[in-house]
Parts: structure tokens; sequence; C-alpha cells
């Protein structure tokens, strides 16, 4: 991953974040400065959100509804209409000194209407379900006000894995306080959490720490560029050959100089200036010219398939194995290969299939990911609604969510397609990998609801142009 992953886009786990707050107060900060920066960051986002309107704080016993007295405060400072519903009495002494500040209205009971809720009722590290009655509480609220703001996490979400210890709100708006937490991420939890904004307290980078991968800085070729030097791209066609032809002309529009399918079939629809090549695997490999290949979609599982794919592996180019490839996969034909050089971007399904392949045991998505990418030595791209990047070396990338539309069937191989453009244009694994997820986002984007793959290809160019 690039050096501007390790920048201040970290995502904590609640330990991890709770060391960090730690780490502040040691240096001198202490828990009230926190809450009031917390308080007010959060209250701005807030405003904003209002607009004018009535706003209705849910406040916890611990400090994140300790943030939630601050915010109260703050917006009726500001001549907001504002009142604060809290079922327990501070716990904290931070919690204790806000609501002592606090000089408007509290409630413990629901049966409150009004234009904006703000869910401070528990916020990250919580490991226990809500009680019965704060469930109901927080679901009366949140139906009679017109929008729920989360601060830092939706009440009922489990900060490190996203899974919900009941049925949290969906949320127009999270406000993540410090840092972005693993939830923010993946699912099912980031399907609840609206639009995510990242609030400032000074946290200081934890270098073990995950990262949100940033947004790409493509560049246009150099002048004296030729196609050669953009990098050749080698997309091995199988049994099935519409899916490699997908992914082909994905290549050619991501970046890569030149693009050849290698495939024994005919290609009537494919684009003009894409080349088949159409002679025997091992002659076409044995090209010099080759900067990175891409195997898998459309190849087929049988044996002529396992031997297609173990004869790109022995090419030991930068390659990109996806769909079938990952079905193939196993100790024998990785043997004596170069992992650095890989990149696998399994769905869910594959990941699942790889991970009893090759051993690993029973886990979570990201667990299972990157045990993966440690064991092997190579790098995973788990790919669905909440797409995470493993390196072998424990690094770990989260993504910003892409459009739901993407849930299609090729565009994967579209997205197989940009990452292997990428490596044969000379971006090492991890960073083909990240800036694929970028432009594919993008392109959904542009592309609008009701996408297919096809559509998918022919924005692009349009995307590659947005990160120039």
């Amino acid at each position: 991953m690039p050096a501007a992953s390790f920048g201040l886009n970290q995502v904590l786990t609640a330990a991890q974040m709770r060391a960090a707050e730690d780490a502040l107060v040691a240096r001198g900060s202490s828990v009230a400065e926190l809450m009031q920066r917390a308080g007010q960051g959060a209250a701005d986002w807030v405003w904003r959100v209002a607009m004018g309107r009535s706003v209705t704080v849910l406040c916890g016993p611990g400090n994140n509804g300790g943030d939630g007295y601050v915010i109260a405060e703050t917006l009726r400072e500001r001549g907001l209409a504002v009142r604060i519903v809290a079922p327990l009495p501070p716990a904290t002494d931070g919690a204790r000194s806000a609501r002592a500040a606090w000089h408007g209205e509290t409630r413990d009971t629901g049966g409150v209407r009004g234009g904006v809720l703000v869910d401070c009722l528990f916020g990250s590290g919580l490991s226990r379900p809500l009680s019965p009655a704060h469930e109901a509480l927080l679901a009366d609220l949140a139906d009679h006000h017109e929008a729920t703001v989360a601060v830092d996490l939706p009440s009922g979400v489990t900060t490190d894995t996203g899974a919900l210890l009941g049925e949290a709100p969906r949320c127009d708006v999270t406000l993540a306080l410090g840092a972005w937490k693993p939830a923010h991420f993946r699912m099912p939890a980031t399907g609840r959490m609206g639009a995510c904004r990242l609030i400032d307290l000074g946290i200081e980078p934890v270098p073990e720490a995950a990262r949100l991968f940033p947004r790409p800085r493509l560049t246009a070729p150099p002048m004296d560029s030729h196609k050669y030097a953009r990098g050749l791209l080698g997309v091995v066609a199988g049994s099935m050959p519409g899916a490699a032809l997908l992914a082909a002309t994905a290549g050619m529009r991501a970046g890569a100089g030149y693009v050849k399918l290698l495939s024994a079939h005919s290609h009537a629809g494919a684009p003009d200036a894409l080349v088949v090549d159409d002679t025997p695997l091992a002659h076409a490999l044995a090209d010099k010219r080759w900067s990175a290949l891409l195997v898998g979609p459309g190849l087929g599982r049988d044996a002529r398939a396992r031997e297609r794919l173990g004869a790109v592996l022995e090419r030991g180019l930068p390659t990109v194995l996806d769909a079938d490839a990952l079905h193939l996969l196993d100790d024998d034909l990785l043997e004596g290969v170069d992992g650095s050089r890989l990149l696998l971007t399994p769905h869910e399904g594959e990941l699942d299939k790889l991970r009893e392949v090759f051993g690993i045991a029973t886990g979570d998505k990201v667990a299972v990911a990157q045990a993966l990418a440690e064991t092997l030595g190579l790098t995973i791209l788990a790919k669905g609604p909440d797409t995470v990047l493993a390196a072998s070396d424990r690094r770990l990338a989260y993504f910003p969510p892409a459009p739901s539309w993407l849930a299609s069937a090729g565009t994967g191989d579209v997205l197989a397609g940009i990452a292997a453009s990428h490596m044969a244009a000379g971006a090492p694994p991890c960073t083909a990998a990240g800036e694929a997820v970028w432009l594919h986002t993008e392109a959904a984007r542009r592309v609008g609801p009701a996408l297919i793959a096809d559509d998918l290809v022919h924005f692009i160019s349009a995307a590659y142009s947005h990160f120039l």
C-alpha cells in the first residue's frame, strides 16, 4: 500500500482507540477536554443536518453519553430547540461533568417527536446486546424523528467486526470520533451508517493499525511513453471466453498500453484495439515483453484449465488470480512461485474455498484474508460490499462503500481487469488493488442505477480522469 495510506486515515479497533485516547491524556489532555472536542465537533455536523429543526439527544451512561450532553448544550447555545433523553444516569466522571454543564430539558423516557435524533446511547466498545428496554427506546425515537445521527457508531454495533448486537437503527449520518473503526466499513454495520464523517481529536498515528485506502493520485503517461513502456497485459481465457473478454476490455481502459487476450476462441464482438492471440499458451507466454498476466475469469475448472493456470504461474510474472483460478489453486500450483507478485481477488465464496484448501482456521472475512495473505506470502483483495485488502506483512486496508448496484454478474471480472492493468503499468499488487477498487467504485457511480458489467467498462476512462 502506498505511503499515503499510513497517514491519519487509520482504522482503530476498540482497544487501539482506548490506548490512543489514554496516550493523549498522558500527554496532558484531560478526558473532559477530549469530550468537549468530540462533542463540539459532532455538534457542528448535527447543526448542518438539523437546518433549524429540533434535536433530541439520546444519552447513555458512559463517555459516549457525555459527548451527547456536550452536543446538546452546544446546539442549545446556538438557538436550536434541544432536549435530552437519558434512560440511565451518567456513570463516568466525564459524563457527570458534561451533564452538570447541560442547562436544558432532560427526561428518562421516550415518546418524543422531533427533527433530528442524535444517538449517543452506546458508542464504540460495546460487547453485549442492548437491553430490550433500550432497544425499544432507540427504535421508538428513531421512528419519530425525521433523521438520525449516530455519534461514533450506531448503538448496538460491534466495533471490531461490524456485527449487530440487536436491531441497530439505520442512520442518515455517522460521526466517527478521533479515528475510523472497522465497523464503519464492515457489513452488516456499514449498511446502517449512512454518510460517514470523521471528527479529528488529535489522535496520533498507530503504526500497526489498519488504514482506509487513500484516494489515488493517478498520472498521465510520460511524453516519451510507448505501448510497451506502459505495460503489456495478457488475459488468459478458458472455456467461457466472455468473462475473459470483459476483463481484457476493462484492462485496455484502465491504463495498460497494450492488452492481449490469449484465447483459442473466436471473439467477434471484441474491440478492434484488442489483440486476440490464439497460438498455444506456452508459445504466447514465451514473449519476453509481458508485464503482467490475469487468469481466472471464464477459465473453467477442468484439467485443461489447471494446466493453463500452472503455465501462467510458472512464468513468474506479476499476476492477478480471479474467479475459477481461485477454485483450482493449491499448494502444488504455488510451489516455487514468488507470492509477492500475486494478487488474489476472491469474493466471499472463493475466500472460503481458499480457506479450506490452505488449512486456514474458520474466522470472519478480515481474519481469513489476513491469514491467507500471511501464510501464502501474497496479497488478498477480499471483495464484496465491504471490500478489504490484506498484505503478506499484515498491512490491512478498508474502502468506502461502493454502489450496491455492483452486485451484478461480471463486475468482478471488470475489477480484476483494472487491477491487472495497473500491475502491468508497474504498480505493486497492493497499490494496484486499491487503485482498482477506487476506479471501479467511481465508474459505478458514473454509470448509475441498474448497471451491468458491460456499462461499467465504458466508464472506466471517465473514472480514471477523475483521479488525475
